[in-house]
């Protein structure tokens, strides 16, 4: 996120993998064979929460639980990153289930590669991990609106997480194509999965007091049958319990979780204290620090390369030592590699690209990115939206721009609109001329007030207080189907004063087998890295992030396609080394 995002909660971050511990709040000496044996010959009552203890059928069950987001890791690596899970001496996973990912146009479903959450949960089960699955709909999870559709703020009315009936229209049409493939793989069908979360966070929220019972109903009804579960931090737990669902808290520190447990007690008496959420990390800004302290207060498990840092020693030392048995050795590290440096070799400006893009959408006034006639009606959800009309005089522009425009007359830039500068001038003209705005969405808050998060130009534009009309609006939602629009012929020899902003093409070679790396774009200012149409993520100079983690399942052994789209500034090469610098690309969070 850009550092003018909305306040998160403390002990939140952004990352490709969140790995959060959760733990009964007492611990002691425990035979562990016990708690880690993957299948019990009968099955009819699952997880119980009994007076102070948890059951699995009739023997005491200690919950010891990581996060890993399915969606957040490449497939090839879920066994790596589980098996080390089980080598830290963990014995129950915990992951979401983003609806905006399986979901993307309303009414069309996507749960192949690196979506198979079937699979996933499959693999937890083959390593001798049981599974709490959090199904949201609404996760927050720092994923882009939660987890909820964008599409879904096509509905000018829309009121998210409430009973307004466009919402939950949406939730049953989800949940009917998500259930059938959660229902057999819960406990008593056989599976792993021994615990359903109910929502997420909804005391912090609290809008509507019809809105969980309703959940709680969508579930049962279709079929979910374990134990059910509310997760709520502090701020949101007296307002987040349901009847007949199991309270959890959400922390970050000791004088938390006293204060929580004690609360806990007043709220459902003697039941088991579990902690959903142990925040092991802090989201990194934008133009801000790099957060990192030490590993007995913060830090990640794992990097996002899945490498272990301090914290997991610590953790493996600590459940070793009462686990009774020795635990399973730590996989290897997966190899890294530093290739060499990157020439692009070809580019293409954005202006000359936009005669190869679908045409453009005309319309009187500006259209946010939501409401666009694309994809199928569902609007655009990530990426840039450019919109063009013609002015004749100067003066000052004003809109509401959602996140960040960069302003051009003709093909100059003039400089930025965004949160902060809602005016800019605009300089002495001849005759009529084309006045352009790149929007760029940072992306959606994930957490607060989630109902006004629609992107690009929000209402009309002005020109010295009068509102421009006719625009020419060309969606770049940057998708891999938006690079097979530009052939190979259409591509120019990158020259010495490149038009901005602008794509540049290059060849990665790869000899051997492929291994991760770390890409670095000094001298270059921002943009957007994709590789083999893999969007690899935004970079920007102005920090902390330095480097950008490519796994080496994304590249093929030859030659691999490097596209950069870059706004203001080229550098001369892309840069790869084996270690991260700073930022998303040095800890999980």
């Amino acid at each position: 996120m850009t550092t003018w995002s909305l306040r998160r909660r403390p002990g939140r971050a952004l990352g490709l993998v969140l790995l959060g511990f959760f733990t009964l709040l007492v611990l002691r000496r425990l035979d562990w064979s016990n708690l880690t044996r993957p299948w019990l010959r009968r099955r009819q009552l699952g997880l119980q929460a009994k007076d102070q203890n948890f059951m699995l059928e009739d023997s005491t069950f200690w919950i010891f639980g990581g996060s890993v987001h399915y969606f957040r890791v490449p497939k090839e690596y879920w066994r790596d990153r589980l098996l080390k899970m089980k080598a830290c001496g963990l014995n129950t996973l915990t992951t979401y289930v983003p609806w905006n990912l399986h979901e993307p146009e309303r009414g069309r479903f996507d749960f192949s590669g690196n979506l198979d959450l079937e699979a996933f949960v499959l693999t937890a089960a083959e390593i001798g991990l049981w599974v709490i699955l959090r199904p949201g709909p609404y996760i927050c999870s720092e994923i882009d609106l939660g987890g909820l559709p964008s599409w879904l703020l096509q509905d000018s009315g829309m009121r998210l997480r409430t009973t307004y009936k466009g919402f939950t229209n949406a939730v049953d049409l989800y949940f009917d194509h998500l259930m059938p493939r959660v229902v057999p793989l819960q406990y008593k069908h056989g599976g792993p999965i021994i615990a359903v979360q109910v929502e997420n966070e909804y005391g912090s929220y609290n809008k509507d007091p019809t809105y969980m019972p309703y959940i709680k109903k969508a579930l049962e009804d279709r079929g979910i049958e374990e134990l059910l579960l509310t997760s709520d931090n502090k701020d949101g737990l007296s307002s987040g319990a349901v009847d007949g669902v199991l309270a959890t808290i959400n922390l970050q520190s000791q004088h938390d979780l006293q204060l929580l447990s004690t609360f806990l007690f007043t709220v459902q008496g003697a039941r088991p204290k579990m902690v959903m959420e142990y925040w092991t990390g802090w989201f990194d800004s934008w133009g801000g620090t790099h957060n990192i302290l030490d590993s007995s207060d913060y830090d990640a498990v794992l990097t996002e390369a899945g490498d272990y840092t301090a914290k997991y020693l610590q953790l493996r030392d600590f459940f070793g030592s009462i686990s009774g048995t020795p635990l399973p050795p730590p996989p290897d590290p997966l190899p890294k590699t530093a290739y060499e440096s990157v020439t692009p070799a070809f580019y293409l400006s954005l202006w000359d690209a936009l005669k190869y893009m679908e045409a453009p959408i005309n319309s009187e006034q500006p259209v946010n990115m939501e409401n666009l006639p694309v994809n199928n009606g569902n609007g655009q959800s990530f990426g840039y939206t450019l919109y063009e009309t013609t002015i004749a005089s100067s003066g000052v522009l004003s809109a509401f721009v959602r996140d960040r425009g960069q302003v051009f007359v003709n093909t100059v830039s003039i400089g930025f609109l965004d949160y902060k500068r809602k005016e800019i001038n605009i300089p002495l003209i001849q005759g009529y001329t084309t006045l352009r705005i790149l929007v760029e969405n940072c992306g959606r808050v994930n957490y607060g007030e989630i109902d006004n998060q629609r992107k690009g130009l929000i209402g009309n534009i002005y020109l010295n207080d009068s509102p421009l009309s006719k625009f020419r609006i060309y969606s770049l939602d940057m998708k891999k189907s938006f690079f097979q629009r530009f052939s190979f012929d259409e591509w120019n020899k990158v020259p010495e004063a490149p038009t901005f902003p602008a794509f540049f093409l290059g060849a990665l070679s790869v000899a051997l087998s492929p291994s991760d790396t770390f890409m670095k774009l000094e001298g270059w200012e921002k943009g957007v890295v994709f590789i083999n149409g893999q969007n690899l993520g935004r970079y920007w100079n102005i920090g902390p992030q330095e480097t950008l983690y490519l796994p080496g399942t994304w590249l093929d052994q030859g030659i691999n396609q490097v596209i950069v789209f870059e706004e203001k500034m080229a550098g001369s090469v892309i840069q790869f080394t084996e270690t991260p610098h700073l930022g998303r690309s040095r800890y999980i969070n």
